[in-house]
C-alpha cells in the first residue's frame, strides 16, 4: 500500500517570514521518520493546484505580501473553504491566519476581505505586539513561539482560541488573553519560530489527522527502529529548546 502524504506549502514566495518554512521541513521529516512518504507541493500565485492535498501549511508575511497574493487567494477561496470543511488539517501563521478570517483592515484603512474559514476579524494598530510568547492550550499543553504583528485579531463568539496567554499586551489582540484559533482541523496562530520544531504535539496532530483521513488510521508499520530512535531524539531536542525558550525575556 502506498504511504504518500501530500503537503501543500501555501504561497511560500510571499508568505514566509521568521522561519515559517521550517514548519514544512518539520512535517516532512517527521512523516519520513514515521515511515510515510511526504510529497511537498509549493503553491504560489498562478500555479496549478495539485490533484491531492492532505495538509496545508501557510506562513506569515508583510501587508505587501498579503496584497500580492490576495487576488489569487480569492480565486482559491471556495476550494480552501471546502477543504477546511472536509477536515483537511491546516496550520496558518500570522498573515494567512488573518486572511483565513473575515477581514483584515490595515492601519492605513485598507480592507482586505478574508475567506471566512475562521470566525475572526483583524484591525491594524500603530503599536506592534512583538516578543517571545508562551500560551497554554488544552490540547497541546504549553505552546512556545515568537509573535510580531500589529494587527489585533478578535474571535467571534463560540470560536475556540488555540490557547490563552497570561500577560497583557500580547496574543491575538493584547486585551482578552486569547491567542490563535481552532476551527475544525484548522489552526491559526501568530506564533512564528518556526513553530513546529519546538512544538511536536502540534506537528503530530497535523500528521495523524492527515494520515487518518487518507488511510483510515495512523500506523507505524513501516517505521524502522532507527527512525523511532530519531523521533525520540528530536523530541528530546525540542523539550530542551522549549525549556530555554520559556525562560527567555519577551
Amino acid at each position: 500500500m502506498s504511504t504518500t502524504i501530500d503537503i501543500m506549502s501555501l504561497y511560500p514566495k510571499d508568505m514566509n517570514i521568521y522561519g515559517d518554512s521550517g514548519n514544512v521541513l518539520t512535517i516532512r521529516r517527521r512523516l519520513e521518520l514515521y515511515g510515510y512518504e511526504p510529497v511537498i507541493h509549493q503553491y504560489n500565485q498562478g500555479d496549478d493546484w495539485p490533484e491531492h492535498v492532505d495538509m496545508i501549511l501557510g506562513g506569515g508575511g508583510q501587508d505587501t505580501g498579503q496584497k500580492k497574493i490576495i487576488d489569487d487567494f480569492y480565486m482559491r477561496a471556495d476550494l480552501l473553504r471546502r477543504l477546511a470543511s472536509d477536515g483537511v488539517p491546516m496550520l496558518m501563521i500570522c498573515g494567512l491566519y488573518q486572511l483565513f478570517g473575515e477581514y483584515f483592515e490595515t492601519v492605513d484603512g485598507t480592507r482586505l476581505d478574508g475567506i471566512g474559514v475562521i470566525g475572526a476579524y483583524t484591525v491594524g494598530q500603530d503599536v506592534r505586539m512583538i516578543g517571545n510568547l508562551v500560551e497554554h492550550s488544552e490540547q497541546f499543553g504549553d505552546v512556545l513561539g515568537y509573535e510580531n504583528h500589529s494587527g489585533q485579531t478578535f474571535l467571534r463568539d463560540g470560536v475556540q482560541p488555540l490557547g490563552k496567554v497570561d500577560a497583557e499586551g500580547c496574543g491575538n489582540n493584547g486585551q482578552d488573553h486569547t491567542e490563535g484559533a481552532r476551527v475544525n482541523n484548522v489552526i491559526g496562530t501568530y506564533m512564528h519560530g518556526s513553530l513546529l520544531p519546538k512544538n511536536p504535539a502540534i506537528s503530530d496532530f497535523l500528521i495523524t489527522t492527515a494520515v487518518t483521513r487518507r488511510y483510515g488510521s495512523f500506523e507505524k508499520t513501516h517505521q524502522t527502529s532507527e527512525q523511532a530512535a530519531e523521533i525520540a531524539r528530536l523530541d528530546e531536542v525540542a523539550a530542551n529548546a522549549r525549556k530555554t525558550a520559556a525562560m527567555r525575556p519577551r
